[in-house]
């Protein structure tokens, strides 16, 4: 695991010790707060377990009773950039559609985080490269009312899509210029560097590519759900330009670095498939000619 998880894992205690400190509760309209811990859902009821006595009764909590969620900021949020900052990406995605499952059902009661982790989940589904579910999701993103930020991060992932389905390769590279140039935020940075390298690598742009993809390691390292992949994918253009060794390096540092990963069982086929094969020298060009010497 990378040093630089420690300042995403601080964050997350943090919010974690939040929640614990101001609770987690249903507010009825008489004012009673039911904590977490006694309530539950079940299909579209809401059960209450109380202990009275020694004994434990259940009952139905009525939605119109409901009149507003205390719920600090969801430790999921944080919980799903730490997976995939260790490139666990189909464990980020079923974490926020767990707790997106949960607050869908508070989605019309004040206080509820259904739209922030709705937001998060379609853009980690993007991440994780869930093309159709994230396609399939879209429309009713949009239909959410969105702070600035996400609107931003919305043109991202339609810029993927269009990365995807088109060739027009020349106005999606101006797009995500043009991106670059409106903001010097860091998520967006990243986001727009992975595009860029990935349409270099289907134009065959090899080096191209590699540089853009290395630039996401060593200019944004705190977007840490960006760098596995945009490691492997550097180490994959290395192939491409036959520098195994250096491309063997990077393969194995990922397998090191994120056991138990789809990325390190990526890297794992990647590096045996070059596995003492030695880096190729450049092809030479063709020398200039020899200026005429000047006459005395």
């Amino acid at each position: 695991m990378r040093p630089r998880l420690g300042t995403l894992r601080l964050a997350l205690a943090i919010v974690s010790f939040a929640a614990m400190a101001f609770g987690q509760a249903i507010v009825l309209k008489d004012g009673t707060r039911v904590p977490e811990n006694e309530f539950k859902l079940d299909g579209d009821k809401i059960l209450r377990t109380l202990n009275i006595g020694g004994n434990t009764a259940t009952t139905v909590l009525p939605w119109q009773n409901v009149a507003y969620l205390e719920w600090p900021e969801p430790a999921e949020l944080l919980e799903a950039k730490d997976l995939m900052a260790q490139a666990k990406f189909d464990e980020a995605v079923a974490l926020l559609k767990k707790s997106l499952d949960f607050f869908q059902k508070f989605e019309k009661i004040e206080g509820n985080w259904y739209q922030p982790i709705f937001f998060a989940y379609v853009e980690t589904l993007s991440q994780a490269g869930k093309f159709e579910e994230t396609i399939k999701l879209l429309p009713q993103l949009r239909a959410l009312p969105l702070t600035d930020a996400q609107k931003m991060t919305l043109r991202i992932i339609q810029l993927d899509i269009d990365r995807q389905t088109s060739t027009e390769y020349t106005s999606i590279l101006a797009e995500a210029e043009g991106i670059l140039k409106d903001t010097d935020d860091s998520a967006v940075g990243a986001a727009i560097w992975m595009i860029i390298a990935d349409i270099h690598a289907k134009k065959k742009e090899w080096e191209k590519a590699l540089m853009a993809y290395l630039r996401i390691p060593v200019f944004f390292g705190t977007q840490m759900q960006r760098v596995p992949e945009a490691e492997l994918k550097a180490g994959q253009m290395l192939v491409k330009m036959k520098r195994y060794e250096d491309a063997h390096a990077i393969f194995t540092r990922l397998v090191e670095g994120y056991k138990g990963s789809a990325i390190s069982e990526a890297a794992t086929k990647e590096s045996a498939a070059i596995n003492g094969m030695k880096n190729e020298p450049e092809p030479e060009t063709d020398a200039a000619p020899d200026a005429p010497a000047k006459q005395s």
